[in-house]
């Protein structure tokens, strides 16, 4: 679950760090520690890493990965566990842990979207297919769910 904030506004309890925004020269200054460009930065609310302040030009229902705010908060152990109020660091939360299926939780864990990766992620077996075995990668393929089972784009029950 997602908890987006009115801009200018914090979680009770802390200091509002995801919204404010600084122009940063060239050459100098801090820069986003994802994708290195320095401009119109932010701090994140989770870990305080300074980061693009970008997530305005993120399209609704594109599924477009092209906002390191969004893929932060959204796509990494670190923002779910700070959108999600969990307390202490993420790497040792079992909240997380249990609430996150193993697959995805390796790849929120581990993906580029991280400023710090999680070190020795749980090893899990590939998510398959139903029908057919195939393999399906969680977090980059295309499947649907019916009941407890996963199928692939081909076999997927729900007619594209």
């Amino acid at each position: 679950m997602t908890v987006r904030r009115k801009p200018g506004t914090a979680r009770a309890g802390t200091k509002n760090r995801g919204t404010a925004t600084r122009p940063a020269r060239k050459g100098s200054g801090p820069r986003c520690g994802l994708c290195g460009k320095a401009g119109k930065l932010m701090r994140t609310e989770c870990c305080e890493q300074w980061i693009c302040d970008d997530e305005d030009t993120y399209v609704i229902f594109s599924y477009a990965r092209n906002s390191c705010s969004r893929n932060h908060r959204r796509y990494t152990l670190c923002g779910y566990h700070s959108v999600e109020e969990h307390s202490g660091d993420w790497r040792e939360c079992q909240q997380c842990r249990k609430d996150i299926e193993t697959e995805m939780y390796v790849y929120y864990g581990t993906n580029d979207y991280n400023f710090v990766k999680l070190e020795n992620p749980p090893s899990y077996e590939p998510t398959r297919c139903k029908k057919c075995g195939a393999v399906i990668r969680l977090a980059e393929d295309a499947y649907t769910m019916k009941g407890a089972g996963y199928y692939c784009e081909r076999c997927s029950p729900v007619p594209w």
